[in-house]
């Protein structure tokens, strides 16, 4: 009996690591077949002013997974031009709609140009955590990205000094930051690859915005730092 006893002792382990292990297996199979359903809000950043919509981040991360073996449906509602306030009128009321399993978030470039305070900027940015997660997308789902360094941009200097302008954008990227994370988003800190590309002057032809490589780039950081 006590061998009988001992055996167990010894084989149960065994077979509960081995069911922890199958489980899991299974769990990592079914995330592998499920569609992620990707949904870009934003503005030129995302929209990929500059390059094409095929190039931009959104288009170039949706390929990675692609290549990993991943269904993906991607929807790039972002705009030229928009704002916050944009974003909520125009973009929002998609959300829902479109059931997106994933969503990026990078706004507020415009905002800035437009003269809009920090404090608005931060009220506005607050509405869009909302709205997204009242459609039904989980927090853990919302990744917001930060606007580039596009003070280095050659038509940055008809918009103000470069220095107040970079000094700037960090300010608004941080509040995008401190808000993500009160909502339960995920901030992903693509500044510092997106001061390298600045300095190495990766524009598009258009000299504000930036290359379809810096766009590469970003999603390649993306890729390997979120999972969908």
């Amino acid at each position: 009996m006590r061998s009988v006893r001992a055996l167990l002792l010894l084989v149960m382990p065994l077979l509960l690591r081995s069911a922890t292990t199958a489980a899991s297996e299974d769990a990592a199979s079914a995330r592998e077949h499920e569609e992620i359903r990707y949904l870009a809000l934003g503005d030129s950043f995302t929209a990929g002013t500059g390059s094409s919509p095929a190039e931009a981040f959104p288009s170039r991360l949706a390929s990675l997974w692609r290549t990993d073996g991943r269904r993906v449906t991607l929807k790039n509602l972002a705009v030229d031009g928009y704002t916050t306030e944009d974003v909520r009128e125009h973009e929002l009321p998609e959300t829902a709609p479109f059931r997106p399993t994933f969503v990026t978030l990078a706004i507020g470039a415009n905002d800035y140009v437009h003269g809009w305070s920090a404090d608005v900027y931060r009220s506005q940015v607050r509405v869009l955590f909302r709205g997204i997660i009242d459609a039904g997308v989980a927090p853990s789902r919302i990744v917001a990205l930060p606007q580039p360094d596009w003070s280095r941009a050659p038509a940055a200097a008809s918009i103000g000094d470069p220095r107040r302008i970079e000094a700037d954008i960090v300010a608004f990227n941080a509040i995008l930051r401190d808000e993500a994370r009160a909502a339960g988003a995920r901030w992903v800190d693509l500044y510092p690859l997106m001061r390298r590309q600045a300095e190495a002057k990766m524009f598009a032809s258009d000299g504000l915005h930036p290359s379809a490589r810096a766009h590469a780039e970003w999603a390649a950081a993306l890729h390997e730092q979120v999972e969908p």
